[in-house]
């Protein structure tokens, strides 16, 4: 959960977002790592991560492999990473049935009322009007074209909100 810190928390997917999908030049293997699919991170989106005025989260099924495998390649030290709690058959079925992605409700308790922005590949217009009436603090969910991951144009909409946020009286 928020450990009090005065900005905005980043919950941050990995697959999609920092290693994009599909095929092309942007997603050859850089150096000489035999591990292709790490070896895909493009290590300046560490730099301007940790330059983002707020407190970066893994949000990723790869846990805290996140920290031993992502990090180092990126230049970040160990992140906090989001544990996945087990959910029960019947929230799954609700969520399912409202279109409700499956990172959603944690993430909001996560972020405990703080002002957070969660950067993923799967995030939906179901999401976003959840979280506007479950959260009361602002939030920013900002889905990455997973063929792309962060792009320049998405840094500069992350670093925009972000400082609005943490200027702004709450």
């Amino acid at each position: 959960m928020n450990d009090g810190n005065e900005h905005p928390l980043l919950f941050l997917d990995v697959d999609g977002p920092l290693l994009p999908f599909g095929d092309g030049p942007q997603h050859e293997p850089s150096g000489t790592a035999t591990d292709s699919h790490p070896a895909r991170l493009d290590p300046r989106v560490g730099p301007r991560l940790a330059a983002l005025p707020c407190q970066l989260l893994w949000a990723t099924t790869w846990e805290e492999a996140a920290n031993t495998d992502i990090a180092p390649r990126l230049r970040l030290p160990p992140l906090p990473v989001v544990a996945w709690p087990e959910n029960s058959d019947a929230r799954e079925r609700e969520d399912k049935w409202f279109g409700l992605h499956w990172k959603t409700r944690t993430l909001v308790s996560w972020a405990d009322g703080h002002p957070f922005v969660w950067v993923d590949d799967e995030i939906t217009d179901t999401d976003r009007d959840w979280v506007s009436t479950q959260h009361p603090a602002p939030a920013l969910l900002h889905r990455i074209t997973s063929s792309r991951g962060l792009t320049t144009q998405d840094f500069a909409v992350l670093d925009q909100w972000l400082r609005a946020t943490c200027i702004s009286p709450r």
